[in-house]
């Protein structure tokens, strides 16, 4: 990669946007020049890159002249509305936010799975879905293997996956709790220290939320397997940083545990943890800050004749969101 870019992190005071400028120093991606942008609230904060504090300016039409790469997280109204700006005035746009995901003409794009679709772009790449991007890096590499044909799946979505926001909510009501004070919900709909909510983003017609639909869709396109069925429950836990899934998938090949883990042991961006005689399984408090998701619990279904039930978790914040859109802008 000779060609050093000049960037433009837009919603640079995100949980994402600050992974963002992490990740680019860390991997050191060649940047000649690294510009911050936010909302009118954020402008005149900064971002940190090299330890050199960057000013984030409030997002304007103009802001993307000299552009050559745009990373997106703040949200899908700032997508739509900026994106297409950016774009035209000569940049690449790679996107968080669920705006273009479903576009037949923005790939959308894991780079382990399907890294060669970021050629097809023109002007627009869509970072997945966080617990969908968790998910599917282990089911792919299996799914190459055996053929997937569905799975049915749980969520257990940290709230950082929320923002700031959720992450504050938290501790004020795990204090609450201590002092037997009242817990105040303003980001969800319910308390979340010392509960579950069995809902992530709003419900759909058909009783599910839009988040549950996410891992079929964009899994579909992902894998390129436009026959791949998922039926899932995403849950809000309090755990402030990164997801976890436990999955039943079935398979059109038979499958056992043993030539399972031979595959997922060699799967990139995949560590197996699975010694259950050790109590070795992933959990969100080892997988936060790490690149890698990590997959265990690795069994046979009882439920399907060529089945496995398995468990994974990653960072939402780094696979999910900040670390494949700059894995994307490697492959360019």
């Amino acid at each position: 990669m000779s060609k050093h870019y000049h960037i433009a992190v837009v919603g640079a005071t995100g949980a994402v946007g600050v992974e963002m400028f992490r990740v680019l120093e860390r991997r050191a991606f060649p940047v000649a020049s690294i510009r911050a942008f936010g909302s009118k609230r954020s402008a005149g904060k900064s971002a940190l890159f090299h330890d050199e504090k960057i000013p984030v300016t409030e997002l304007a039409p103009e802001s993307f002249r000299g552009i050559d790469l745009a990373l997106f997280s703040a949200g899908t109204a700032v997508a739509r509305e900026f994106a297409p700006i950016a774009r035209d005035a000569g940049a690449i746009v790679i996107d968080n936010s669920s705006t273009f995901r479903m576009e037949p003409e923005v790939p959308l794009v894991i780079p382990e799975i399907n890294g060669d679709d970021v050629k097809l772009h023109r002007g627009i790449i869509a970072n997945p879905n966080c617990t969908t991007a968790v998910a599917l890096m282990a089911i792919y590499p299996l799914h190459r293997v055996f053929h997937v044909q569905r799975v049915f799946a749980a969520s257990y979505q940290a709230v950082s996956g929320s923002g700031a926001r959720a992450i504050a909510e938290l501790e004020e009501q795990v204090r609450a709790a201590a002092e037997s004070q009242p817990a105040r919900a303003e980001v969800y709909p319910h308390p979340i220290a010392f509960n579950v909510l069995p809902q992530v983003d709003a419900f759909l017609e058909s009783g599910y939320t839009k988040e549950e639909m996410k891992m079929q869709n964009e899994g579909r396109r992902i894998m390129h397997h436009p026959e791949f069925r998922a039926s899932v429950t995403c849950v809000r836990v309090p755990v402030y940083r990164a997801h976890s899934v436990a999955l039943s998938a079935e398979f059109a090949q038979p499958v056992s545990a043993e030539r399972a883990r031979e595959v997922l042991a060699k799967a990139p961006g995949l560590e197996l943890v699975d010694e259950p005689a050790r109590n070795r399984y992933p959990m969100p408090l080892h997988v936060a800050g790490k690149d890698n998701c990590e997959v265990g619990r690795v069994r046979r279904d009882c439920a399907f004749e060529n089945g496995l039930a398995f468990w994974v978790s990653g960072d939402q914040l780094l696979k999910g969101a900040a670390l494949n859109a700059v894995q994307i802008a490697e492959l360019l």
